[in-house]
């Protein structure tokens, strides 16, 4: 499995077809607990081409988490549904 750290605008412009992003947003860098939301990105386009360009199921949506934590979730998600990419993205 793939795991990279982008920023936003990268998970946008991706060619995986399907993958989880991770999203955690901090008040301060000493902060351990951040507020994540993990989503499963579709592009569906690219899967089946007659359907809306892409489809986004959200997982899990604005808990308090540690970044391990949130990005343990995902990479056990991803590999349950063989998922190959995981994006994952910090604002500070």
């Amino acid at each position: 499995m793939d795991v990279r750290v982008i920023d936003e605008r990268a998970a946008a412009v991706t060619s995986e077809p399907d993958f989880i992003r991770v999203r955690v947003h901090r008040r301060d860098t000493e902060d351990a607990l951040a507020v994540t939301t993990i989503e499963r990105v579709v592009h569906r386009s690219i899967v089946k081409p007659s359907s809306s360009p892409r489809r986004v199921k959200t997982l899990i949506e604005r808990q308090p988490m540690t970044f391990d934590a949130a990005l343990g979730f995902a990479k056990l998600y991803a590999a349950s549904k063989n998922i190959k990419l995981v994006l994952t993205a910090q604002d500070g």
